[in-house]
């Protein structure tokens, strides 16, 4: 078999016109990321390190899954520049360090996708499905991972702890389910999930002051709802931005109702809240 490492995703072809220009402004970027570094170049970008950079990396990421979420496409060009920006920072503050540049970077993301894709870029069969595809991925990944000396190499190993909880729970769900350690329908999970409200039901009732016990079944309820989400294809993470969002629309209409009749919202009852609450609710409904 073709060792598709060192196949070209065009086949030798000359790059597109659009794979041309996309070079052209990139390279542009790199160009003036390295005068930012420079001496003669900002102060505070000389100072960043791959340390102090980690909270705007996160930030540059949530702010293109806002712009994802609200669908302005005009937006969300602009977000994954600043995405892209950070990328190339980081490449940049390592080159100075002699660790690799963003080149090396390119090269290594183009070669691990021809290399895990090769029903495209080799001889493998083609595959006849998305859940075939993520299969086939979680193997190459285990093998590259034994490859690379893993003592003890696991498919979950590629999920990383920095991920938000909710999010990691639902991918290390998906590495499990590539090899059929899962569920076989949403309505089992729900079942899951019954069974773990029912313990942390106990626990409330019994141990309420054991705070070990119900952080331990409080994190098995939660994580069983990731995988809910996962089975019912939704990613847990957005639909939790959804609803808090939601949360936030329908409080903010709750403080200026009580505000337009001069009524402060901390010396209103639960009850007179409840009922507004209720009629924003039906606003929206009808709207």
């Amino acid at each position: 078999m073709t060792d598709p490492t060192h196949e070209r995703p065009d086949d030798g072809r000359e790059p597109s016109a659009p794979a041309r220009e996309a070079a052209d402004r990139f390279a542009r970027l790199v160009d003036v990321v390295a005068m930012l570094r420079s001496p003669e170049g900002c102060p505070w970008d000389r100072e960043q390190t791959l340390e102090s950079l980690r909270p705007f990396v996160l930030e540059e990421a949530y702010e293109v899954l806002a712009a994802i979420d609200s669908g302005n496409r005009d937006a969300l060009g602009g977000e994954i520049g600043d995405f892209l920006f950070e990328g190339v920072l980081l490449a940049q503050v390592a080159t100075e360090a002699g660790n690799f540049t963003v080149a090396d970077s390119l090269q290594t993301i183009v070669d691990k996708l021809i290399r895990r894709h090769p029903h495209v870029f080799g001889d493998a069969a083609r595959a006849q499905s998305s859940s075939e595809v993520l299969g086939r991925w979680e193997e190459l990944k285990a093998r590259e991972r034994q490859a690379s000396g893993e003592d003890e190499p696991s498919i979950l190993g590629g999920v990383p702890k920095t991920l938000p909880s909710l999010l990691r729970a639902y991918e290390m769900g998906n590495r499990a389910a590539a090899v059929r350690f899962d569920w076989e329908r949403a309505a089992d999970v729900l079942a899951k999930i019954e069974e773990e409200v029912g313990e942390l039901c106990r626990v409330v009732e019994e141990q309420a002051s054991d705070r070990e016990r119900l952080e331990e079944e409080m994190g098995d309820l939660l994580f069983a709802i990731a995988n809910l989400a996962r089975k019912l294809g939704i990613e847990p993470e957005s639909a939790l931005r959804g609803a808090n969002d939601k949360f936030a629309r329908r409080f903010t209409a709750l403080e200026r109702r009580f505000r337009a009749r001069d009524q402060d919202l901390h010396q209103a009852t639960l009850q007179e809240m409840e009922e507004e609450w209720r009629r924003i609710k039906d606003g929206e409904k009808k709207a």
